[in-house]
Order: C-alpha cells, then structure tokens, then sequence
C-alpha cells in the first residue's frame, strides 16, 4: 500500500495516471447524469404532498451530500500533506476545492428553491442551511489561502491547516435537523420513505454527481501539476510531443 502511494506521489506518474481515467469517467458521469435527471424529470411521478417541486431534489441531495463528502476528502488529503509530507496531497486538496465550493453553491440555491413553496421564504437562519453556508465559506478561504502565497509548500499548509479544522463543521450540517428545532427535514431514509419509483433515478443521480466530481477533480489536478512541475524536463518533453503531434 505504501509503496502504491509512494508512487503515486510522483508528479510525472500521477499525470499520466489521471490522463487515462479522466475519458471513462466524463463518459460515466454523462451516462449516469442523463439517465438520472431524465428520469427523475420526466418519468418519475409526482409527489402526492410537494407536487412537482419535489423533483429539484434531484440536484439539491446529490450536491448538499458531495459538498460535505468532497470536503471529507480533503481532510483526509490535507491530513496526509501535512503528516507525511507529500506535496502531491496538498495538489489533491486544491483541484478539489472549487468543486467542491460549485456543490455546495448549488445546493443552497436549489434547496432555497425548493424552500420557497414549502417554507414560503427563499431563506431563513435554519441550522442546516446556515451550517451549509458556514462549509461554503470555508471552500472559498481554502482557495483563497491556496492563491495567497507564491511558496507552494507554505499554501498547502495554511490550507490545510483550515480544512482539518474546518471538518468539525461537518457534523454540524449532519446532525443539525436533530440537534435543533428547525425547519428543514430530518435525515430521510431511502429505502422507507421515498417510493422507488422515485428513489432508482435519485440514485442514478447521486452516482453521477459524484463521477462528476471525480472527473473535474482529475482535470484540474493535471492543470495543478503542469503549473507546479512546469520547469521540470518531463513538462517540456511532454510539450513538445504534443507540439510535433500537431
């Protein structure tokens, strides 16, 4: 296991590691997004309460669930960066970072939305929705922190240093419908509450939110990778093949 890691700790290795999943994963996550949210859209039925709105959750519980699970990701990479000193880590933590601050985005607007018929207001200081924002405003000082120093190892720590302490946020968001009184649902069990007819294309969802992330975490740590190895040999040669390839 370890000597897995070690190798791929090796910038030129993890480049060309990601280059070769990055197409399966976009056709994936395509596959899975198409399939789920014309489903969920069009087929599934409507909600014998909420009506037709109830169908935003198709976007809202993948985002709201993968903004907490993307930022559970980069603790454990940050956790790594900062112990065992791998740079790469501190890379894995950046290229997830604006995903996981897009998520997080789309799931206040979207449960602000479905909150407006349900609630009659686009927003209100709920624990769950104020807990969810407190998670965006932490994405945006990881990034922000990340951009701030010109020495790379000095920013991987800084920001590292605020996604671990970040993390206790995340049970926050979990257990906040049950730790307060607020409006917003308590967690809902699938496999009892929703009908399957509309539980199979939440799920078709679910997974591709998160080949999605997984796929948009990929490209941009190749980006990172360039820019921070730009001055190495295998960036050059890699420039050139594709220079003499077109």
């Amino acid at each position: 296991m370890w000597k897995a890691l070690h190798q791929l700790a090796k910038p030129e290795r993890l480049y060309a590691l990601c280059g070769r999943f990055i197409p399966w994963l976009a056709l994936l996550s395509v596959a899975l997004l198409a399939v789920g949210c014309v489903w969920g859209f069009v087929y599934a039925p409507a909600d014998y309460q909420q009506g037709q709105s109830y169908r935003i959750m198709y976007l809202h519980v993948p985002a709201a669930m993968w903004s907490m699970g993307i930022y559970a990701s980069m603790a454990i990479a940050a956790f790594i960066g900062l112990v065992w000193q791998m740079k790469m880590s501190d890379l894995v933590a950046a290229a997830m970072a604006p995903v996981g601050a897009v998520y997080t985005f789309i799931a206040l607007v979207t449960g602000s939305a479905w909150g407006k018929p349900m609630w009659g207001t686009w927003w209100i200081w709920d624990a769950r929705l104020t807990s969810e924002l407190v998670l965006l405003f932490l994405y945006v000082g990881v990034i922000a922190l990340y951009n701030a120093f010109d020495d790379r190892r000095l920013a991987g720590r800084a920001a590292g240093i605020l996604i671990l302490v970040g993390v206790v946020n995340l049970p926050i968001i979990h257990y906040s419908v049950e730790w307060w009184n607020t409006l917003h649902q308590g967690s809902t069990n699938m496999q009892q509450t929703i009908d399957p007819s509309m539980r199979m294309p939440l799920r078709w969802t679910i997974f591709g939110f998160l080949a999605l992330f997984v796929t948009l975490t990929l490209m941009r740590l190749r980006n990172l990778i360039l820019i921070q190895e730009r001055r190495r040999p295998w960036v050059a040669a890699l420039a050139s093949r594709k220079g003499a390839a077109q």
